[in-house]
């Protein structure tokens, strides 16, 4: 982890965005630990460093325009496309049937190259629906970038699916700063890892 996202992963802990404690997951199952970047939307200074995070992981990568994944997404690709210069679209979650009733907003052109940029991955199953809306608009998608990475089987589920995901850090890595950093105890690092490794 570079200096500056490990600077941004405390200030993420210190505002709120990882919390401690029981929570249940989308998947249902139950966790520790809580990843919630949707109230960045409220601190710009942050919400701004995490879309910066995003764009250096996706150095190197070849895209034409940046896709956020509702909800939590939206932000980052607006952001990310202000500080880039680089287009902005999205997928909706469900379809109106007023106005155009188009399920990708924004401008693009058949077979753009769209990159997938997101805060969290944990099954990968909302990056796999997300992704699908994208390429039935005639968008080609072949790269994800998420700020953290849980570890539960997300990168399995989308490599499988012929994807590339990259992460700026793992779950293991922000829990391994904090415990240095003395922002969480040694038993709530042991509980989470072990939520991270299935025991």
């Amino acid at each position: 982890m570079s200096p500056e996202d490990r600077e941004l992963l405390r200030r993420l802990h210190r505002i709120g965005c990882i919390k401690f404690g029981r929570f249940r997951l989308r998947d249902g199952r139950e966790s520790p630990f809580y990843i919630d970047l949707r109230p960045l939307v409220s601190h710009p200074a942050e919400l701004r460093s995490v879309a910066q995070s995003l764009l250096r992981k996706a150095q190197g990568l070849e895209y034409g325009c940046l896709a956020g994944i509702p909800y939590a997404g939206l932000p980052l690709a607006v952001v990310a496309a202000l500080e880039s210069n680089v287009p902005a679209i999205y997928a909706r979650k469900e379809r109106h049937n007023t106005g155009t009733a188009r399920m990708v907003e924004g401008e693009f052109k058949l077979g753009d190259v769209a990159l997938v940029l997101d805060d969290v991955i944990t099954s990968g199953g909302s990056k796999l629906e997300g992704i699908a809306h994208l390429q039935k608009a005639g968008l080609r998608v072949t790269d994800l970038v998420v700020l953290i990475d849980r570890q539960q089987g997300g990168r399995t589920t989308v490599e499988a699916a012929g994807y590339r995901l990259h992460s700026v850090m793992t779950i293991s890595e922000a829990l391994d700063a904090l415990l240095e950093d003395g922002a969480i105890s040694e038993q709530q690092h042991r509980d989470c890892i072990r939520t991270v490794s299935g025991g």
